[in-house]
């Protein structure tokens, strides 16, 4: 089983407490490894919950996970899969259970056009759909216009009124794709899916504190949201919480109201997030319980690249049009030119094995900062987190 050795623990921790140390660096940040034993092999929390407060950071603080959201998402849609209540690749399933996305068309130079294929779930799980963000694609605020878009609002009608931005199986894009993927969840399983995340990924997981929704308690424990200025100093995020409606909806009515985002809704502690990890390690049993959450073949699936004749698809380079949310992006990853990458069923594959990573190891960010990773081969991985607006370096 994987572990950390003793001597490194000091000297990982050293290097965390030198970001939060560090005016520039980060208020503050949890970090947390976990081998598929389920075994939490290094958890450390440093800094203090936000920007020129008291309060440390501890373990147990709740992080807005955002985009880390889309695994959990894949693991729903997975699931599903493995009933035969939803295929990857039935276009004619998906627009029976999501009219939508039949009647949906493509803003292509200023217009809407009709689109040239229908859509599947594989589509959207490995951001081929056509769908983006209006964080991240100035299209998509054309098309809204003097109105707005803004998919942290909360609002069902800023995720569904969308049109695609590029015909379905044309490019990878990211954007709301998995949000849609989460709808499928809901219409095919009857359930809101906030529920249906609890009732069949964290309950038979012993997972308590990963929801869209957080507790009174949980609510107590949230971390602040920051903000880093053109300069690199930091301060409290002066709007607040980036994705306040989920905050604030206590009753069933105001829940319901609520969009429940597949693609971003999440809040976490970050320790027990590590344990859907593990889950995926431990090739779909939870090591914990014994919950077989899913097959073994299922897990293999979605450590598969998707997406092979799109090598260089996280190359394209993005600049945002909302950079109070994210920096420029020239590259997703880092990796050598000539280094393909690929995607999995909801996140970013290494192709080959790296100093770092093994072959087939899968990773993902958020929006706030946070970064997980799975390194099946070696039987670990794990997540860190802050909540620093904008997303990526300047």
């Amino acid at each position: 089983m994987a572990k950390i050795a003793a001597e490194a623990v000091p000297q990982l921790q050293a290097q965390i407490d030198a970001v939060t140390s560090d005016p520039k660096g980060a208020p503050g940040v949890v970090f947390a490894a976990v081998n598929k034993g389920g075994e939490l092999v290094f958890q450390h929390a440093s800094g203090k919950v936000g920007a020129g407060k008291d309060e440390a950071m501890t373990m147990d603080n709740v992080f807005w996970i955002a985009s880390c959201t889309k695994m959990i998402t894949g693991v729903a849609c997975m699931q599903l899969v493995e009933q035969g209540k939803l295929s990857l690749d039935d276009s004619d399933q998906v627009e029976k259970l999501a009219p939508e996305l039949k009647a949906v068309q493509v803003f292509e130079n200023g217009k809407l056009v009709p689109k040239k294929r229908p859509i599947t779930l594989r589509m959207l799980l490995s951001h081929t759909a056509g769908f983006g963000y209006s964080f991240f694609d100035q299209r998509l605020n054309d098309w809204a216009g003097p109105l707005g878009v803004d998919e942290f609002c909360g609002s069902y009608h800023d995720y569904l009124s969308q049109p695609l931005v590029n015909q379905p199986g044309e490019r990878w894009e990211y954007g709301i794709n998995i949000d849609w993927a989460g709808q499928l969840v809901e219409r095919v399983s009857g359930l809101k899916l906030n529920d249906y995340f609890r009732q069949h990924i964290f309950e038979p997981m012993g997972i308590t504190h990963i929801t869209m929704f957080p507790t009174d308690e949980m609510k107590a424990h949230l971390a602040y949201m920051n903000a880093r200025a053109p300069d690199g100093s930091l301060s409290l995020n002066v709007d607040g919480h980036l994705n306040r409606r989920p905050l604030y909806a206590t009753t069933k009515e105001e829940i319901d109201a609520t969009f429940h985002a597949g693609g971003a809704g999440c809040f976490a502690r970050l320790p027990e997030y590590c344990q859907i990890i593990a889950m995926l390690l431990n090739d779909g049993v939870h090591p914990g319980t014994g919950a077989q959450i899913l097959k073994k073949e299922t897990v293999d699936q979605m450590f598969t690249n998707q997406i092979p004749d799109m090598p260089n698809f996280g190359r394209q380079g993005i600049q945002p049009p909302k950079p109070l949310l994210s920096n420029a992006l020239t590259d997703l990853y880092p990796d050598p030119h000539d280094v393909p990458q690929g995607w999995g069923l909801t996140f970013f594959l290494h192709l080959r094995d790296s100093a770092v990573h093994s072959e087939g190891t899968g990773w993902w960010a958020g929006l706030p900062n946070l970064f997980w990773w799975a390194d099946r081969k070696r039987g670990l991985g794990g997540i860190i987190g802050s909540q620093i607006l904008p997303f990526g370096k300047h």
